[in-house]
C-alpha cells in the first residue's frame, strides 16, 4: 500500500485520481492538489472512496517542498502543466520524493518542448535513489511501450516507425480543444520535424497531409505530419531507427478556425499592451474557449492511437499496427471524462503502480522505452485501453 500526491485537476487530473481510487490495494492514501482546491473537491466528490484534497502552487518550489515533507507521499504524479515539471522535479529531489510525469518540460516563453532539460536531472535523482518516470501519459507514453514491445517480441530491427494520433470524436462546438488550449495550439501551431537517416528535419505547420484508413469503422481521415517529443526519446534509445514520424488527424473546421486565430494574432505567446496592461494573447483566448473538461458529457465517437512499425524479424521485412481504440460516452460514463483525458490518465495510473509495485523502480530519469514493456502491456488490457496488434501486408505512408 502506498501514497501519492497528484498535482493537478484538470481533465487527466480527474482520470487519474478516479483510477488510482479503484485500486485501494495499490493506492491506499490520495491527495489531489491544484491551486484551484474547488475544482479538486468536485473530482473527490465524484469518487466512491474518500480522498484528500489541498491548495498547492507548483510553481512555489519551497512551499512544494514544505507540502511535500509533511505528506510524506512515496510518488508524486505530476499532470499539471509542462512548464511546471521543473519546479516539481527540484520540489521532489529536495523532499525525497519520487516523481513522474505524462509530457515533457516547455518553457512558458519559448513554444518548444525537448526532453534534455529533464535529461539533465539524471545524476541528481540517480545520487538521492530516487526515480523520474518521463512521459507516462499515451503519446508520450504508450507509443512508447507499444514501440518497445513491438522490438522486444516482434522485430530484430526496427526501420521505420509512423505514430498515428485519430480522435473521430465530436463535441459539437465551432471551436474547441481536447486538452489544455494553450498547450494545444503551442503544439499544433508549431513547426512539423521528424527524424530521418540520423538527422531532424523540419516542415511548415501541417504542411505534410496523408490520409490514412483508421481501422474498426472510424475509416479514411487526414492527417498531418507534427513534432511531437516521443520521437526525441524514442530515436535517442532506439538508435537503429532510420526515420520516425508522428500524425494526427484534425478537421477542416479545427484547422480553418485556427488558421483565422493565427492571422490575427491571437496564437501568439509574446506579451502585448491592453489598456494599460499585458496580456498574453494565447493566455486571453485560452479563457474564452470551452474547459476541455466540459466536453465529456457532448463527446462522441472514438479516437485510435498506434504505432505502425516496419523492420526485420529472422532476417525477413516484417510490418506491424498496434493500437488502441477508445469510446469518449464509455470513458465518460466510467469517469466522468472524454477519451482524451482517459488515454492519458490511465497510462499515468498504471505508471505509477508499475513503479509502486517495483516493476519499474530504479534511481535515475527514465522514458518509458528503457523499462520492461510486459507488465504495463498486460495492465492496458486490464484497466480500460486494451490494444490490438496486427501484421497488413501493405499500409505505406510513403
Amino acid at each position: 500500500m502506498s501514497k501519492v500526491v497528484i498535482i493537478g485537476a484538470g481533465g487527466v487530473g480527474g482520470v487519474v485520481a478516479h483510477k488510482c481510487a479503484q485500486l485501494a490495494d495499490v493506492f491506499h492514501d490520495i491527495v489531489l492538489a491544484s491551486r484551484t482546491v474547488s475544482k479538486c473537491d468536485a473530482i473527490a466528490a465524484q469518487l466512491d472512496r474518500p480522498i484528500r484534497t489541498a491548495s498547492v502552487d507548483a510553481d512555489d518550489v519551497p512551499a512544494m517542498v514544505e507540502f511535500l515533507k509533511a505528506e510524506k507521499p512515496d510518488l508524486l504524479i505530476n499532470v499539471a502543466l509542462p512548464y511546471q515539471d521543473l519546479h516539481l522535479m527540484d520540489a521532489c529531489l529536495e523532499a525525497g520524493v519520487h516523481y513522474m510525469d505524462t509530457a515533457n518540460y516547455e518553457p512558458p516563453d519559448d513554444a518548444r518542448f525537448e526532453y534534455h532539460w529533464q535529461w539533465a536531472y539524471q545524476d541528481k535523482f540517480k545520487e538521492a535513489g530516487l526515480m523520474a518516470l518521463l512521459g507516462c501519459g499515451f503519446d508520450p507514453g504508450v507509443t512508447g511501450i507499444f514501440t518497445a514491445h513491438a522490438r522486444k517480441h516482434h522485430f530484430d530491427r526496427i526501420d521505420y516507425l509512423d505514430i498515428i494520433d485519430c480522435n473521430a470524436g465530436d463535441h459539437g462546438q465551432p471551436f474547441a480543444t481536447n486538452f489544455n488550449p494553450e498547450i494545444n495550439i503551442r503544439e499544433v501551431s508549431a513547426k512539423g520535424r521528424y527524424w530521418e537517416n540520423g538527422a531532424w528535419q523540419e516542415t511548415d505547420p501541417l504542411s505534410v497531409r496523408h490520409v490514412f484508413d483508421f481501422p474498426e469503422g472510424i475509416g479514411e481521415m487526414p492527417m498531418y505530419l507534427m513534432y511531437h517529443e516521443e520521437l526525441e526519446s524514442l530515436t535517442k534509445h532506439l538508435p537503429e531507427i532510420k526515420r520516425a514520424r508522428f500524425w494526427m488527424t484534425f478537421s477542416d473546421n479545427y484547422l480553418k478556425h485556427l488558421e483565422v486565430l493565427e492571422n490575427v494574432g491571437m496564437t501568439r505567446i509574446d506579451p502585448v499592451e491592453f489598456n494599460g496592461q499585458e496580456i498574453v494573447p494565447l493566455q486571453f483566448l485560452k479563457a474564452l474557449l470551452p474547459d476541455p473538461s466540459s466536453l465529456g458529457p457532448l463527446t462522441k465517437g472514438k479516437t485510435c492511437i498506434g504505432c505502425l512499425i516496419r523492420g526485420e524479424k529472422d532476417g525477413k521485412p516484417r510490418q506491424y499496427y498496434i493500437y488502441n481504440i477508445s469510446d469518449h460516452e464509455a470513458c465518460y460514463a466510467e469517469v466522468q471524462s472524454q477519451a482524451i483525458s482517459y488515454t492519458t490518465g490511465v497510462p499515468a495510473m498504471i505508471g505509477a503502480k508499475m513503479m509502486l509495485e517495483g516493476h519499474w523502480m530504479q534511481p535515475g530519469v527514465w522514458n518509458v522505452e528503457q523499462l520492461d514493456p510486459d507488465p504495463f502491456m498486460a495492465d492496458l488490457n486490464k484497466y480500460g485501453l486494451p490494444w490490438v496488434e496486427t501484421t497488413p501486408e501493405s499500409v505505406s505512408l510513403d
